[in-house]
């Protein structure tokens, strides 16, 4: 028997989780390595921690510190975000080990700083490809998410600040040729996940149609944001037309368009980034 789980969104997201994961690894394993950086959020902390106590002489597993810093947040998020997100993230975490066992550690350049670019790039890209489906690479990408979900507002930047202080102890300690690179690496990928997750970037949609109340039904039935009807004449055919205002999540923009389409085949639509929303806006769910 056919359930609701088996199709093709869930497939979709299943294999971009698990390409989300591959590519993560192949960066880790053919530029991160060669380059001996640090990697990023609690991932960073447990090596930190780890080098630190061998430095003392004491013995303190990598995966044990990730595993103790990661389940309490898993927990919280799954209980305010979502559990389906929680899963996801679990999945990639899982893959991510799995891929970086399999993936021969194969540096394509002997340069570091061409490792440290590059890196940086695919590895942006990877964590990327988990969140436009809703899923996430664990560690601070829980509490980043947590607090956009919550407020609308990203906080990569506030991410990439706990991680270069990381880094700066790091350098402190282990030195600072190899702290100033994964800094740099860091800022790469974080600007990539900058510029292509859009889920919490919102546009206004200018919706220009001679059929406005079947255009707002359909809208309506499918999206929880409100939206404005002004009529007016059309000024080159004289004739009666509508148009439809309505802020919506840049993630959601693409439904939305094919949903007024359905409606209105003849229907105009235009669309403008917004900088700035005050008031109630109904986040997408995770």
């Amino acid at each position: 028997m056919k359930t609701d789980f088996f199709n093709k969104k869930t497939f979709l997201t299943l294999g971009a989780v698990t390409g989300s994961a591959f590519v993560m690894a192949f960066a880790m394993n053919i530029f991160m390595q060669e380059a001996s950086l640090l990697p990023a959020g609690f991932m960073g902390v447990a090596r930190l921690v780890n080098m630190i106590g061998a430095r003392a002489g004491i013995r303190i597993e990598t995966s044990w510190v990730l595993v103790c810093i990661n389940i309490p947040i898993a927990i919280f998020c799954a209980r305010k975000i979502s559990k389906r997100f929680v899963i996801l993230s679990g999945l990639q975490i899982v893959l991510l080990s799995v891929f970086m066992r399999l993936i021969p550690v194969y540096p394509i350049f002997d340069q570091i700083i061409l490792n440290v670019i590059f890196g940086g790039c695919i590895y942006g890209l990877s964590i990327v490809l988990a969140l436009k489906v809703g899923a996430s690479t664990g560690g601070t990408d829980f509490i980043a998410l947590y607090v956009s979900n919550k407020t609308g507002k990203e906080i990569w930047g506030e991410v990439f600040i706990f991680n270069c202080v990381m880094l700066v102890l790091f350098g402190y300690l282990f030195g600072w040729d190899k702290s100033g690179y994964s800094i740099v690496f860091q800022y790469i990928s974080t600007r990539m996940v900058t510029t292509f997750h859009d889920r919490y970037k919102r546009v206004m949609m200018q919706i220009f149609t001679k059929k406005p109340d079947g255009v707002v039904e359909a809208y309506l039935k499918h999206f929880k944001h409100g939206i404005t009807i002004l009529n007016g004449t059309g000024g080159y055919t004289g004739e009666d037309t509508s148009m439809l205002v309505s802020v919506i999540s840049s993630y959601e923009l693409v439904e939305a368009i094919e949903v007024i389409k359905q409606a209105d085949p003849e229907v105009i639509v235009n669309v403008t980034k917004t900088s700035q929303f005050i008031g109630k806006f109904e986040q997408p769910k995770l």
